[in-house]
Parts: structure tokens; sequence; C-alpha cells
């Protein structure tokens, strides 16, 4: 039953990925092809680093409904994304649905893959993050990994904290829809209150000749 629920997951990861993708398109006046691209490039991304880190059939090619869904999103938003007055706000609140729940699910299959604590959980960040930061860099916007909110913490808390939960012995499901609100919680504060880590302050280099 939790597998149906994780293939459910990962699809609607891919789905909100692939919107914000389009949508990045749509603010960038691109045509339906370009569309295409960076739904599809944002949808898989992540996905596709975790399955080659952890040496594992690349999900979309055993599986073309991932495709399919990034395709049929990437017409629609070229038709529709006119319709949606403040894009950015809405690509920022959708990835954040995306992160939280890519990070979950990420952190998951590395679970079931062996992988220890640390290195499922790290692989839950890269799967949460990767596609969005391909998304930033191929489309020139500025990368949400690198803003000053917190972003990548947001996707760690929520890996972390299924697999915690999971060791803990609660079911997987009901540790992935914790993880993921948890996860989500945190995105959203960070965009509604400004949420930051303390950030590195240069500091004055010391006198060589003072030595």
């Amino acid at each position: 039953m939790f597998g149906i629920s994780i293939y459910y997951l990962d699809l609607f990861g891919v789905a909100v990925f692939a919107t914000t993708g389009a949508l990045v398109a749509s603010r960038k006046q691109l045509d339906i092809i370009s569309f295409a691209l960076l739904a599809t490039l944002t949808g898989v991304g992540g996905g596709t680093v975790r399955d080659l880190i952890l040496d594992r059939p690349v999900f979309w090619t055993v599986d073309q409904t991932y495709l399919v869904t990034c395709l049929a999103i990437a017409v629609i938003a070229f038709f529709t994304s006119h319709l949606i007055q403040r894009r950015y706000l809405t690509l920022i609140w959708l990835d954040a649905v995306g992160l939280a729940a890519y990070g979950v699910l990420g952190a998951h299959i590395a679970h079931q893959h062996g992988m220890g604590f640390f290195v499922a959980t790290a692989l839950g960040m890269m799967t949460a993050t990767f596609g969005g930061m391909i998304r930033d860099v191929v489309s020139d916007e500025n990368t949400l990994i690198l803003q000053a909110e917190i972003y990548a913490t947001a996707a760690l808390v929520a890996a972390g904290g299924y697999l915690t939960l999971v060791y803990l012995g609660l079911t997987p499901s009901i540790a992935a829809l914790i993880g993921t609100c948890v996860g989500f919680a945190i995105r959203a504060c960070a965009i509604q209150f400004g949420w930051q880590l303390p950030r590195y302050k240069p500091r004055e280099g010391r006198d060589i000749d003072a030595l």
C-alpha cells in the first residue's frame, strides 16, 4: 500500500516541480519547446541525480508517465500561465511543496537501497533541490538555494525527520506525512517571515607585523 503512495508522491513531486519550471518559462516568454525543456529538467532533475548516485535505473527511463506528466504540464502552462497574475509568488510556494515532498521521497528511496541515515538524508536534500537549481541556472534566474532565507535546510529536515520517525517505529506512510508537513512548514515560515540561518561575517585579517 505504501509503495503505491510513494509512487503517487513521486508523481506529485515531479508535477509540482515541472509546474515551477513551466512558470519560469512563462516569465521569460519562451516558446513551447523551451516550456517542455524547463518543465522536464526541473521535474526529473533531482531524482535523476539521486538515481545515478545510487546506481539504480533512472526512474523516468523505466516509467514514461513522468515524462508525459512534465510535457502535459508544459503544454497546459503555455496556454494558461497568463491567467496567473503573480507567477513568481506561485512558483515560490509550489517549490516549497515540492521541496518537502521530494526531500522525504529521496530519503525513502535511498534508505530502501541500504543507505545509512546521513547519506539517505543528504540524498533526500539533493532530490529536493537539484531540479530547482538546474531550472534556475538554465533560465538565468536567482538560484533559490543560494538565497538568504532557509531553503535546503527545509528539505534536510523533511528527509531527516522522516528517517528518524521510521527508525523510531512509525509506519513509513505516517512518517512521510509528518516529514513532509514539517519540511513545508519550515520553508513556509522562511518565505513568510524571512527566517534565516546565521550567516558568515567577514573579519579583519591579523596584522602580520604584529605577529
